[in-house]
């Protein structure tokens, strides 16, 4: 290489009991909560996730990883365990958090205050992550399904608050889309961007096959700016040029997006590129472009820590549950 490299050895990182966690245990929103919502867009999306289920269509979570760290792992796990999501994919800070409330507890770091000493990130059990996901790759796994495994294998003390170790119990996919560079796990002296990079690729391609079978089923996205539109516009790309070639089509689907973006009423067409919006590409891309063609979409603007439980919790009136 003609250009000098940083040498990684020479990090000093600390365990997590040395860190101070933002979010822990306390800080899970339980099921029984029931924060008012007037959003009728909620119950709309919870229909079309029933009906879906009922005819033995896809669910697919996208998420953020603020999902996590606003404490609404519960509610994605009670989804999961009842049959109302089929996939989740996460962006690469969304293991991070799921590994370490499941590992002691507690997460999430202040950047303000542990970049300014160079602590920030380089915390050793978070790390151990690098060789997790190693070790599953080599032996044929997703980076998802290398999480999950390891914290159900090895006995996580709370594993039972850890959305990859549900999936892995329930045999459900959680597929994680990475960028280097992106994730704390990045800086660590052990890790090794082929091994991650060809684990997530993987992962790419376990959920463009279940895009493979978005028609009459449900895309929901929690907060995903950027992996969420992006991950999803080249595996539906990808999943219709093989339904083409089969004679099937992909169309008549769901899209939600939840978040905090006013993007106003009238979501029947994308904003001009004169327009902020048109660069929100969760609004042009999951709400107009991929479904133009005969889909569904919705815009719930909110907090999840309000939508995501009335979401739940309309789904399960709407399927005759308890809430």
């Amino acid at each position: 290489m003609p250009f000098p490299q940083f040498d990684r050895r020479r990090l000093l990182v600390q365990p997590l009991a040395e860190r101070v966690h933002d979010m822990g245990l306390q800080t899970l929103i339980p099921l029984d909560a029931d924060p008012p919502c007037a959003n009728p867009r909620v119950d709309a999306v919870a229909a079309a996730i029933v009906a879906a289920r009922a005819a033995g269509r896809s669910v697919i979570l996208m998420m953020g990883a603020h999902v996590i760290k606003v404490g609404l792992s519960l509610h994605v796990i009670d989804l999961l365990e009842r049959g109302f999501v089929t996939h989740v994919a996460m962006n690469g800070a969304g293991p991070i958090h799921d590994y370490e409330l499941a590992l002691v507890g507690g997460s999430t770091e202040s950047v303000a205050r542990y970049i300014r000493t160079g602590e920030f990130g380089l915390w050793r059990e978070t790390g151990e992550l690098n060789d997790i996901v190693k070790a599953g790759y080599e032996a044929g796994l997703g980076y998802g399904e290398s999480v999950g495994r390891a914290v159900e294998e090895r006995g996580l003390p709370h594993r039972q608050v850890s959305i990859a170790g549900c999936c892995h119990r329930l045999g459900i996919p959680l597929t994680v889309h990475i960028g280097i560079g992106y994730d704390i796990l990045h800086e660590h002296p052990n890790c090794d961007g082929a091994a991650l990079g060809g684990a997530s690729y993987r992962d790419f391609l376990i959920f463009t096959e279940a895009v493979t079978g978005l028609e009459g089923g449900v895309l929901l996205c929690f907060g995903s700016a950027v992996m969420g539109p992006e991950v999803y516009l080249k595996a539906l790309a990808m999943a219709r040029n093989l339904a083409r070639q089969e004679g099937r089509t992909i169309a008549r689907f769901t899209t939600a997006v939840f978040d905090l973006v006013p993007l106003g009423d009238d979501l029947s067409s994308e904003a001009p590129k004169d327009d902020p919006r048109y660069y929100y590409r969760p609004f042009k891309t999951i709400l107009v472009r991929t479904v133009r063609d005969g889909g569904t979409s919705y815009y719930v603007e909110g907090d999840h820590m309000v939508t995501l439980p009335h979401l739940r919790r309309r789904v399960l009136a709407r399927a005759g549950g308890e809430a």
